[in-house]
């Protein structure tokens, strides 16, 4: 037993240090491109970033081209605008599956992922903006004996 404690003092000493928090590293390709990929409905988009003057190719066509809303490239730049770095990467992804709103979230959650990757530092701007977390809301099912998914047939009473 003379390995307890004889004062508050010592237990002080005993105290573990905390645990630190997870270190990101910067994860590029050997052509210096970050990658990842991003997902909403039932789309799934491949991203590459790398420094550049800003420019951004969907499926090999301009994002001008291939996004014609306005309100979808406001989208796709919401997180390079909030982490400060619009017009200082080039962004190449191919995206396939689901309609063009699901298509630019998936392209909008693929940049996130990507600048995380090729600056750590970003993470907590992005993580604090919500554009890494990916949004799980999806289709849901048609069931059996129903019209869609929750909408009945015609009821008729004779």
């Amino acid at each position: 037993m003379s390995d307890t404690m004889q004062s508050l003092d010592q237990l002080s000493s005993l105290k573990t240090a905390a645990p630190e928090a997870p270190k990101y590293v910067k994860k590029v390709d050997k052509y210096g491109r970050a990658y990842a990929t991003g997902k909403r409905k039932d789309a799934v988009a491949r991203v590459w970033i790398k420094p550049g003057a800003g420019k951004i190719v969907v499926n090999t066509r301009e994002v001008e081209v291939y996004f014609a809303r306005p309100v979808l490239r406001m989208l796709i730049q919401q997180p390079l605008v909030a982490a400060a770095r619009a017009g200082q990467y080039d962004v190449i992804c191919t995206v396939a599956g689901g309609g063009l709103s699901g298509q630019a979230g998936a392209v909008r959650h693929g940049i996130s992922k990507a600048l995380t990757n090729f600056e750590p530092d970003l993470r907590g701007v992005l993580k604090k903006g919500g554009f890494l977390t990916r949004d799980s809301r999806t289709v849901e099912r048609k069931k059996y004996g129903r019209a869609k998914a929750r909408k009945s047939f015609q009821f008729s009473k004779r």
